[in-house]
């Protein structure tokens, strides 16, 4: 039998559930499906007969020879004045700023829904794809065809949910037209090796607005913090992102809505932290990502996790352009307040996820390689012990809350409970390593300082 991305891939536990093999399979065998965790991914519906491997050549997560440098190479190395940093792929140009009509409704500074919204008014595309509530409380988000501004609109904010775009991609294929791509960084990968591959998504997939990303997380990830927040039974209705005038941006709320109409709010510092940042609910392909600003995306936008801008709870984006032709969009823009900002700052306001994305993948690559193809870092025995307890611990976390959850034991007190003990182990490991290198960083903060006056 030869490799297929179920043999390669979701055997391997190593499927991000985006959708495009179920959409590309010459003999239409694939359908995306729910599995226990709570995540998307392939099923087959009747035996594949060809084995053409088609749908491990468009997998994100396959070792297709292809990676995140090669696809920006080919999209973005000739565009003049083009730049490339390891961390956030090609680059042309980078600001700050925000929409202020799209703001109060937009996750961050409303820069993303902005863009969709302009290229449509402005005739650049005639469909836009992005995700937006559905109203099924089996599917609480897809993603969907807006072919106006009105419908755009109801797509603004995030959805820390899992989608596929299996049917998206196949109306691409069925419906003539010049189509905007929103996604996540491997989503946008997989849309870049399957253009390869088909002319139909090629000619008509003109725009990919990309999105950076920490991690995904599964359907069992909404229904724990509606627990924490105290829904009983089904969530009909969630709203991510919910923005607070006395509160920092980054002290945002989600609002559920029960079966029976009642909303229920609660904040990120409730407990939401508690779970993202320790990475339960989180899909094991997330563990080996190295694309944090989506490079593979002609512009990316995300949160200005900066000091200056991220007391502002109204939000203020970060957008980091590739093509000339959403540079010249972008400075044109009307009704936006944008500036340039360095591209170093932009990699500072993401300084968490790029840890993630390259220190900690090293250690996991070392501790954990089973079914992984090359990844642009190399594995590394980490020198620092507490940075190897800190990946251990939460890769533990991480199985735990999947499994239980999974296994019906859909109890989030206890959940908690059973993830005591490391979440004790991990808070003392930072406060002791924060103790070692302390005099480490008074050094580097003075020879920074130092430094900053020599040049004044």
């Amino acid at each position: 039998m030869k490799s297929s991305v179920m043999n390669s891939v979701v055997e391997h536990d190593l499927c991000i559930g985006c959708g495009l093999c179920a959409a590309l399979c010459p003999q239409d065998v694939l359908s995306m499906q729910w599995n226990r965790y709570g995540e998307y991914n392939p099923v087959e519906t009747s035996p594949c007969t060809t084995e053409c491997g088609l749908c491990l050549k468009v997998c994100p997560f396959a070792d297709s020879g292809e990676n995140e440098d090669t696809i920006g190479e080919r999209l973005y190395g000739a565009v003049p004045g083009i730049q490339h940093r390891s961390e956030t792929g090609y680059y042309l140009a980078s600001y700050v700023g925000y929409s202020e009509r799209h703001r109060p409704t937009s996750a961050s500074g409303g820069m993303a829904t902005w863009l969709l919204e302009a290229l449509l008014t402005e005739g650049v595309v005639d469909h836009v794809i992005c995700v937006a509530p559905t109203g099924d409380p089996e599917r609480l988000f897809a993603f969907q065809v807006f072919d106006t501004p009105e419908e755009v609109r109801t797509g603004a904010g995030s959805a820390y949910y899992p989608v596929e775009m299996s049917e998206v991609i196949r109306q691409v294929l069925e419906v003539p037209g010049r189509y905007a791509v929103t996604g996540l960084p491997c989503f946008l990968k997989a849309i870049r090796l399957a253009q390869q591959r088909n002319k139909k998504l090629r000619e008509r997939v003109v725009v990919t607005v990309g999105l950076t990303c920490g991690q995904l997380k599964s359907r069992h990830f909404t229904d724990y913090v509606a627990a924490l927040a105290g829904v009983q039974g089904e969530v009909t209705a969630v709203r991510y992102r919910g923005k607070s005038p006395d509160q920092p941006a980054s002290n945002y709320h989600y609002v559920f809505t029960a079966a029976d109409g009642e909303e229920h709010k609660i904040f990120w510092n409730e407990g939401i932290s508690e779970a993202w940042t320790n990475r339960w609910f989180t899909p094991r392909a997330c563990s080996y990502c190295d694309d944090v600003f989506a490079e593979c995306a002609d512009v990316t936008c995300m949160d200005a996790w900066l000091p200056e801008y991220s007391r502002d709870s109204r939000g203020t984006s970060l957008v980091l352009v590739r093509s000339q032709a959403m540079r010249e969009m972008v400075e044109r823009g009307q009704g936006v307040r944008l500036d340039s900002i360095p591209v170093e700052r932009v990699i500072q306001s993401q300084a968490g996820v790029v840890a993630i994305k390259r220190q900690h993948l090293t250690c996991r690559l070392y501790l954990d390689p089973q079914g992984v193809p090359e990844k642009r870092v190399a594995p590394e025995r980490p020198k620092n012990p507490f940075l190897r307890q800190e990946v251990v611990l939460k890769e533990r976390m991480r199985v735990l809350s999947r499994d239980r959850w999974g296994a019906g034991e859909r109890d989030g007190k206890h959940l908690r409970e059973a993830m005591g003990q490391d979440l004790r182990r991990l808070t003392a490991g930072r406060q002791i390593s924060k103790i070692i290198t302390f005099p480490v960083r008074i050094l580097w903060y003075i020879r920074r300082k130092v430094g900053g006056n020599n040049h004044g």
